[in-house]
């Protein structure tokens, strides 16, 4: 396949060659803020995984696209990431589910891509200087250097409002009825509750009173895009709800449920975006290994109420919090697993006992 070259600029001007692929973008341009995903497989969930919104997503793993795509594994109804970076993209899929190949995907969604740059390169880059913003496309290098001048990150901004259902759903049946608040959720979490809950899917805007009149016997905080801080109506709503009903928040979630508990958010350098990050569950001891997508986390020492209850072994950062009083929990990583191990996939009925009983459980 003869594709048009292409160049990637970040915004320290660094510059990295390649060719353009997936869906070409009008003006030969697209920004976004880089960030790397260290997941060997479970492309088309990463990419459609709505926390992405505003991003550009670097795979390290050299050959992404063997396997294709399918319908089964959307995580969201479309793609809100910015555009896909990777070294090699398989022209010629090969899996019994696939309905297309990932470039025919990309096309579809209009999703820009760049292939063929050095993508172990670009990792280290970000690791050493952090996710920065940048552009990328088959324009003249010039037009793209000024496209990486001017691109922004996801700071102070509100992405949820974006990717958010526009109107309330339900699924699921049962004699537990959970509240799922959508931030940007994942098909997957919607799943994994539904198995258990009757559930109603609000939108990001709905008011404590809106909530609480659907007369929940617990509320979920789904997972989401962007900077917690810019959040401030998300997080007052949460703190009206604290108290009141059994709470569960995944990543923007545990965040928003933090905040409210009084603690504080801050960026990461380049972010958790993987499948094998080792976490501990103080609670139990229990070590698994965990999926995970975000950029900011809570800051240390800042949890007014509540206790931290998990800890990522890599770097010590705070994985989740838990308010027993409160009757409340959450966690920074992706217990639902799409993709992932399914090690943390317990987190779910941990929070079916908390709604059932009203008492925290150990696993």
């Amino acid at each position: 396949m003869i594709r048009p070259p292409a160049v990637l600029v970040l915004a320290d001007g660094t510059i990295f060659e390649g060719y353009a692929a997936g869906h070409l973008a009008e003006n030969g341009v697209t920004t976004g803020e880089f960030v790397f995903n260290t997941a060997l497989s479970g492309y088309q969930e990463v990419i459609t995984d709505p926390s992405y919104a505003g991003q550009i997503i670097s795979f390290t793993y050299p050959h992404i696209g063997n396997y294709g795509v399918t319908p089964l594994d959307d995580e969201a109804l479309r793609p809100w990431c910015r555009g896909i970076v990777a070294r090699d993209l398989a022209t010629v899929p090969s899996n019994w589910r696939a309905t297309m190949g990932l470039e025919s995907f990309l096309v579809q969604h209009r999703i820009p891509a760049i292939v063929g740059i050095d993508t172990r390169r670009l990792t280290r880059h970000l690791r050493q200087f952090g996710a920065l913003p940048g552009a990328f496309g088959h324009a003249s290098q010039e037009a793209v250097r000024a496209a990486a001048a001017t691109a922004v990150g996801t700071d102070a901004t509100d992405f949820v409002s974006q990717v958010s259902t526009p109107t309330l759903y339900t699924r699921g049946s049962g004699d537990v009825h959970v509240v799922a608040v959508d931030y940007g959720i994942k098909t997957t979490m919607v799943r994994q509750l539904a198995e258990r809950f009757r559930l109603t899917v609000v939108p990001a805007s709905t008011s404590a009173d809106a909530i609480l009149d659907l007369r929940p016997d617990g509320v979920f905080l789904s997972n989401g895009p962007g900077d917690p801080a810019a959040l401030g109506d998300q997080v007052a709503v949460v703190r009206a709800l604290v108290d009141t009903v059994p709470l569960f928040g995944i990543c923007l979630g545990h965040q928003l449920l933090s905040t409210a508990l009084g603690a504080t958010t801050y960026k990461l350098p380049f972010g958790h975006h993987g499948s094998n990050h080792p976490v501990a569950d103080l609670s139990t001891g229990r070590i698994e290994i965990t999926a995970q997508n975000h950029n900011y986390a809570v800051t240390p020492d800042s949890l007014e109420r509540g206790i931290v209850s998990h800890v990522n072994l890599n770097d010590g950062v705070i994985e989740g919090v838990a308010a027993a009083a409160e009757r409340c929990f959450s966690v920074q990583y992706h217990p639902e697993a799409g993709p992932g191990p399914h090690d943390a996939r317990y987190l779910f009925d941990r929070f079916e006992t908390l709604v059932r009983t009203g008492r925290m459980e150990r696993a």
